[in-house]
């Protein structure tokens, strides 16, 4: 009888279709793909929506420009420096101006403050500075019951969520309204980050009992793992501004007791009714990302002498990515007569840098004051961005940018200033405003003020002798040869600035 043959395997129909269906199986077959598949798109879209999205009402505000007699303009300056023995030597006054605006308010004290706690790392001691301010305003509170007094400021004030700030519960206890500002709302300044977060971390909240050491001042309370997963979002309302009806204090300074020595600057407008009742909108847009039900009072109408009198300075409150818009147009305009002076805590805004070289193409006089990077808090940095960038800036224009840094210590050159002086008057941008992505392209909240003064004026000279006194080190030796740091700026910290700047993984 005749043997029946048995199909090898690689002849089997059955096998061979098997083997076959799994290499050509379609993907929409596969479950696990199809999840990857539908995480990633949502992934991609919640990138795209959450740096795109329209800004919430009130956002990137351009106001008038208001015109004020010369006198009521103030230029507020904090300087920290070293005497020819090498002590420490302190002159402030931007926050002994705020206790006088407070002391003058009779109707309403508006707040708005990015840093206020006494939080310090171990081992460091400084003054009160949150302490005094909270208890100004707890004493005018009590002298005027009627008073008005709201307070504005951002979670790192909580470690994100991980505790109470004794100086805000002390508000409280006081009758004073405190708003934690919502940045939600606002477009992602690290988006590849932020959108995994949205998707995750960000649905649990952030309070509960801490149990990690809180890196941004050691001797703050623990903070819980969800508020670290927070903090690297890297958002903030980092507006630093006070209100009364009687006037505007902006400046660059926080209420904030390791930021004491920190060198500011700032202004204080009296007498502007109109300026006033357009910073109380632009708060008002702060509290309303939070959904606090507060409500700021309106302006008071402008009183008879101010409606007389004759402005020569024009003031404009400007914030997020309405700074960036004037201080390039402005940059823009400066040429050959034109003395560009800039002193900068950090300087990394690509525009900005742009900016800088095209006026020093056209004949104008860069100067530069830059913060070294060396500390931020008490806590160590390795120069990023300014060293990097002040190296392009002397490179590409041929040394005619001139740059010096400031002589810090343990503090921080913090101020965040540009004047630009012309034969026919001078330009000032001064506030809360870093000049980096971050700060001028609508992430966070910042304001500014724009002032445009007359030559001969003295809101121009005083501008003018500020950056003069620093820069020729008249009475004290308030900054350092460029040279200093220019064989610190290897190339990988070029690289990681960049980097850096591209991904929006920064800590500027």
């Amino acid at each position: 009888m005749k043997r029946a043959s048995i199909p090898s395997h690689a002849d089997s129909p059955g096998r061979s279709q098997g083997r076959s269906g799994r290499h050509s199986r379609p993907f929409y077959r596969r479950p696990w793909l199809l999840a990857v598949l539908a995480l990633l798109i949502l992934y991609g879209v919640v990138v795209v929506y959450q740096t795109h999205k329209p800004l919430p009402p009130g956002v990137s505000f351009e106001g008038t420009v208001h015109y004020v007699p010369d006198g009521s303009l103030e230029l507020l300056t904090d300087l920290t420096h070293r005497d020819a023995s090498g002590g420490q030597q302190v002159e402030q006054q931007i926050f002994e101006r705020m206790f006088q605006a407070i002391g003058n308010a009779r109707q309403f004290i508006v707040l708005d403050m990015f840093l206020y706690n006494g939080y310090a790392n171990k081992g460091q001691s400084y003054p009160p500075l949150s302490r005094k301010m909270t208890d100004k305003l707890i004493q005018q509170k009590k002298r005027y019951p009627e008073l008005a007094a709201v307070v504005i400021t951002d979670d790192v004030n909580t470690s994100y969520g991980s505790h109470d700030d004794p100086e805000l519960e002390l508000l409280k206890r006081a009758g004073i309204q405190v708003s934690i500002t919502n940045v939600n709302p606002l477009r992602d300044s690290n988006p590849l980050y932020t959108a995994a977060w949205r998707m995750t971390a960000g649905w649990f909240g952030q309070h509960g009992k801490g149990w990690l050491p809180n890196k941004m001042a050691s001797e703050a309370p623990d903070m819980t793992l969800r508020s670290y997963l927070k903090l690297v979002n890297a958002k903030a309302n980092h507006r630093k501004v006070l209100i009364t009806e009687k006037e505007l204090v902006l400046a660059s300074a926080n209420a904030h007791d390791s930021s004491f020595y920190n060198s500011n600057s700032g202004y204080a407008v009296s007498g502007s009714s109109g300026l006033i009742g357009e910073a109380l909108r632009t708060e008002q847009a702060a509290l309303d990302l939070s959904r606090a039900g507060i409500r700021l009072p309106d302006a008071p109408p402008p009183a008879a002498a101010e409606s007389a009198a004759q402005g020569t300075v024009g003031v404009q409150l400007l914030t997020e990515g309405k700074i960036r818009k004037h201080v390039l147009a402005d940059l823009k305009e400066a040429g050959a007569g034109d003395t560009v002076w800039m002193g900068m805590f950090y300087l990394a805004d690509r525009s900005v840098v742009r900016a800088l070289l095209d006026a020093s193409g056209r004949g104008a006089e860069i100067r530069l004051i830059l913060d070294p990077n060396e500390v931020a808090f008490g806590n160590s940095k390795i120069g990023i961005p300014n060293r990097p960038v002040a190296q392009e800036l002397a490179n590409k224009s041929d040394g005619n940018i001139q740059i010096r840094w400031y002589n810090t210590d343990k503090e921080q050159y913090h101020v965040k200033a540009m004047l630009i002086a012309g034969p026919e008057g001078s330009v000032i941008h001064n506030g809360s405003a870093n000049f980096t992505a971050r700060n001028l392209d609508d992430l966070n909240l910042e304001s500014n003020l724009r002032i445009t003064a007359p030559s001969g004026s003295r809101a121009a000279m005083e501008a003018e002798a500020y950056f003069q006194r620093l820069w020729s080190n008249e009475d004290a030796p308030y900054t350092a040869e460029y040279g200093q740091y220019e064989n610190d700026t290897v190339w990988i910290k070029r690289v990681l600035y960049r980097v850096q700047d591209l991904l929006g993984f920064t800590t500027f």
